[in-house]
């Protein structure tokens, strides 16, 4: 029989952590622990006010949950994420308790998730790490004094001579507008020639208002919010050459293998990226990092109280943990 732990975590960042939605100096995370005989598997989501994440009320759902959960057999991980769609969760808190059961059972089994579903572990790609918003001039200068390779740098709105300047250090960054970016701006990157240089543009219009974008244009535009699971690929296609596959958005690593799988039929380029998340929800999302063209799992790096070992990422590259399961151990 499992057992099914949970306990709300406070991340302090090291720094203010700041985008077109609001500045950040702390997030809290949701911890999910899944125990059977002597072996524990770890998995969270974190609270993103855009998102509108109610830790409280998913603490509430598991309470309710928890001996339907408890009475489970140890299965496969695929069917007990069928398991899971049935208890009708949040895709934060599925993503959670699908992460969890994935490292319990590697750990069952004396697996990594990299054994279990034959996944590459060499040539990963590298992570960026994230520049907040911010004066330009102070940006670029974190951008030259950092020993990362890679950078998505963050913006509210456009400015053109900011483009101009990020585009001079010849170096590959990304720009992250968080949905910033007016129909007009879109136009503008798509149609010159020089934004090809940015590894991608993420996200640059409200949820749903994409239509203004061209995966034609020279703009590598990349959806994050308006690409949540697998069933928004296809709708996308005309507008999008990236996608951003997030665990919490999709509902955790199950439904993230499938997402690779069409959005690769689809012609996508694929990114991993990260919310701002302790070792627990990077540790995840490193061992997909063999799948995915670019990589932004900085979360972990962010945070200056972190409570778990794993997976992570050493100024870009990522190190895969050799222990089974995920991984993952608390601190």
């Amino acid at each position: 029989m499992m057992k099914l732990r949970f306990e709300i975590k406070q991340l302090r960042l090291k720094e203010t952590f700041s985008i077109a939605y609001g500045n950040y100096d702390r997030r809290e995370a949701l911890l999910v622990k899944l125990q059977h005989n002597d072996c524990s598997g770890y998995g969270e989501c974190v609270a993103i006010d855009y998102y509108k994440i109610d830790l409280p009320k998913f603490i509430l759902s598991l309470k309710e949950i928890q001996q339907r959960i408890e009475s489970q057999d140890i299965v496969p991980p695929k069917a007990f994420f069928s398991f899971l769609l049935g208890l009708s969760l949040h895709q934060f808190l599925l993503s959670a308790l699908d992460c969890a059961y994935w490292d319990l059972f590697g750990k069952l089994e004396n697996k990594s998730f990299i054994e279990l579903n034959n996944l590459p572990s060499k040539d990963l790609a590298e992570s960026s790490i994230t520049v907040s918003v911010g004066e330009i001039e102070h940006q670029i200068e974190k951008i030259r004094n950092s020993s990362w390779n890679r950078f998505k740098v963050k913006c509210k709105g456009l400015n053109k001579r900011h483009v101009e300047k990020l585009l001079q250090l010849d170096l590959p960054i990304a720009l992250d507008s968080n949905a910033s970016f007016t129909d007009e701006d879109c136009i503008w990157l798509q149609e010159n020639v020089d934004v090809q240089k940015f590894s991608y543009l993420e996200q640059p219009r409200p949820v749903g208002h994409f239509q203004v974008l061209s995966k034609e244009g020279f703009a590598n535009w990349m959806a994050d919010e308006d690409c949540q699971n697998i069933s928004s690929l296809e709708q996308l296609t005309p507008f999008y050459k990236s996608i951003n596959i997030k665990l919490m958005k999709c509902g955790g690593l199950t439904p993230a293998l499938e997402m690779v799988s069409k959005a690769r039929a689809l012609n996508y380029k694929i990114m991993i990226g990260c919310m701002t998340e302790s070792t627990v929800g990077i540790s995840a999302g490193c061992v997909l990092a063999g799948l995915a063209d670019y990589a932004d799992l900085d979360g972990a790096n962010l945070i200056a109280n972190d409570y778990a070992s794993g997976s992570f990422v050493d100024h870009g590259k990522i190190i895969l943990s050799p222990k089974p399961g995920l991984g993952i151990e608390m601190l």
